[in-house]
């Protein structure tokens, strides 16, 4: 991977909102949704997400201006500058023609040669050197100059991916799976709970951004949303409809159709029904953890299309001969 601060176009000196600003700025250009016709545009995107990844979490940034990691997070190795330059140096002659040699193999570094070279030009021990070049770790103990290759591996955890997507409410009160678009460029298939509320999250573990040096993989966060429905409302578990009826079966009563996500059930009107009265349905509304919700049907009278001669002449003479005040109540 190219150089993070040059994907991310911000420099060396950039501080940390800096570099969070920049990748906001590039995810919402280079994001897959937005350019779904640029067939390239999820491998830019996954670039800027690597480069985001290394430069906001402050240690790798620093082991990446060290030059102890490369730009994908992965150690690197850069052996020892300036041995046997000059006399007494630690790997080259000393002035008495004693020497120490390097070497790197499949158990670590070996020390080996004449006597430890001394700080004759200003440098220290083997240890000493070893300390400075990885951070002041020394040897392990009883292992005298030999490192183990673990000890060189810069492992981080990587990141975690976030998306969204959008349910219908059976989807959310039945369960089901779902195959979900992730920024990287990359397609999951989800398991949809039964009962799951808006806005919750589904965690995919181990299935986000790869970690550095063979640290564990980030994870997949998915965040759900329930579509409006048509005629149902969420209110938590519990789920609302309105039920149109009729004047006379507001006036005389009766049975009417209610939906539910089972399917229509009949629902009884007494006579002298108002328009606004609720009617609870035990166990008709959203599955959850508690048990189900409920279902709470309000009703709405509605009158016939159009004019009706002999319901006007009726409501005439309702209002000469038996008027009321419906607002009474109101001040």
């Amino acid at each position: 991977m190219r150089d993070p601060y040059e994907v991310l176009g911000v420099p060396r000196t950039a501080s940390q909102d800096d570099i969070k600003k920049a990748f906001r700025k590039l995810a919402k250009k280079l994001h897959p949704d937005a350019n779904k016709n640029d067939a390239k545009a999820a491998g830019r995107f996954a670039e800027i997400s690597a480069a985001n990844e290394l430069l906001s979490e402050p240690d790798k940034r620093k082991a990446f201006d060290r030059g102890e990691i490369d730009a994908e997070g992965k150690p690197r190795f850069q052996g020892f500058e300036g041995f046997g330059t000059h006399p007494g140096a630690g790997g080259g002659p000393g002035r008495d023609g004693n020497f120490e040699s390097f070497t790197w193999g499949p158990e670590g570094f070996r020390r080996g040669g004449g006597r430890a070279g001394a700080g004759t030009a200003g440098f220290g021990g083997i240890d000493d050197i070893l300390k400075d070049m990885f951070g002041g770790r020394g040897p392990r103990a009883g292992s005298g100059s030999q490192f183990e290759p673990d000890e060189f591996a810069a492992r981080g955890r990587g990141a975690d991916v976030t998306a969204e997507t959008t349910i219908s409410l059976s989807e959310a009160a039945q369960g089901g799976t779902r195959r979900v678009h992730l920024p990287n460029g990359r397609e999951v298939e989800v398991k949809i709970p039964t009962g799951l509320a808006d806005g919750q999250q589904i965690r995919l573990k181990g299935q986000g951004m790869p970690g550095a040096g063979g640290g564990p993989a980030g994870d997949v966060l998915i965040t759900i949303h329930i579509a409006p429905h048509p005629q149902f409302k969420l209110d938590g578990n519990n789920l609302r409809v309105e039920v149109p009826i009729a004047l006379y079966e507001a006036v005389l009563g009766g049975k009417v159709r209610v939906p539910t996500l089972d399917g229509a059930v009949d629902l009884a009107i007494p006579a002298g029904t108002s328009s606004g009265r609720v009617f609870r349905l035990k166990g008709k509304g959203m599955p959850a953890k508690s048990g189900r919700g409920d279902l709470y049907a309000s009703v709405r009278i509605v009158l016939p299309d159009g004019k009706d001669p002999e319901l006007e002449e009726l409501m005439r003479k309702w209002r000469e001969n038996k008027p009321y005040d419906p607002r009474r109540d109101m001040s």
